[in-house]
């Protein structure tokens, strides 16, 4: 944890770590629950999901851990918390599994979207919860060779082989290979850290080759291999970390950050 204005080579103000935290190597898409306070994280390596109080430091054990057979936790790599509506949110593959946020041990998802026509190879997601929406970051079935990228926009309550609302995807959108999201609900708009080095921002209502109305960071700007995002509304900031640069960039974007009427979020 760092102070929201620390910069250069900045002290940590605390870390969550240790053996008993049960954290693995690797967490690609840790989540954080403003409302109840919480910090969620996925364990790959031991199938797992790990809460922690908001408040953990040093070497401070989960509260909860989601863990075992009936989870049908795989591979997963990241995930997200829907604090409005109690959900976690974690894709795999060709499915989503969907889990109460206070769940424990060994518990089946409360509802999976997919297998489906829709989408494979789901990798990140993001929840709008004022619009009821699910986005996924995934890859088109059969889709065409460097295309093959979308964002599949289902209703959030969404399961089985339900199809998409709209899909976001082609050359002209510029998607390649979605990485962490977030939502602006306000704003109407989904943030996607792209691998080619930049930060894309889509539109709810947005669908097929829809270029991305900013971009943040690039492309050919100083983001190299961008990772963990974040945003901060209400300092109009977009929070970055690059696995290349091993830095933590925060954008300043006010021009983005403002509320937007239905008519602009259908240009």
């Amino acid at each position: 944890m760092f102070a929201r204005l620390a910069d250069g080579n900045a002290a940590r103000k605390g870390a969550i770590e240790g053996q008993r935290t049960l954290l693995g190597r690797t967490m690609h898409g840790i989540d954080y629950d403003e409302i109840h306070d919480e910090i969620v994280v996925p364990q790959q390596f031991g199938q797992a999901i790990l809460v922690f109080k908001g408040s953990a430091r040093g070497e401070e054990a989960p509260i909860r851990v989601i863990q075992g057979p009936k989870t049908l936790l795989t591979a997963m790599d990241r995930l997200a918390v829907d604090q409005h509506n109690n959900e976690i949110f974690v894709p795999e593959g060709d499915r989503i599994l969907v889990f109460d946020r206070t769940a424990s041990g060994n518990v089946a998802p409360k509802r999976i979207l997919g297998p489906g026509p829709g989408f494979t190879e789901a990798g990140a997601l993001a929840i709008d919860h004022v619009r009821n929406l699910l986005i996924v970051g995934a890859s088109l079935r059969n889709g065409p060779e460097g295309a093959s990228s979308q964002l599949a926009i289902f209703d959030r309550t969404a399961s089985g082989a339900a199809m998409p609302k709209r899909v976001i995807s082609g050359v002209n959108a510029r998607l390649g290979d979605p990485g962490n999201m977030r939502v602006y609900p306000e704003g109407g708009l989904i943030f996607v850290a792209q691998q080619a080095g930049y930060i894309g921002v889509w539109g709810v209502e947005d669908s097929g080759e829809t270029p991305p109305r900013f971009t943040v960071g690039g492309p050919n700007g100083i983001l190299k291999k961008p990772r963990g995002l974040d945003i901060d509304p209400v300092h109009n900031a977009v929070i970055v970390s690059d696995k290349e640069l091993n830095a933590v960039l925060t954008y300043e974007m006010p021009q983005i950050f403002k509320p937007r009427s239905s008519a602009d979020q259908q240009r």
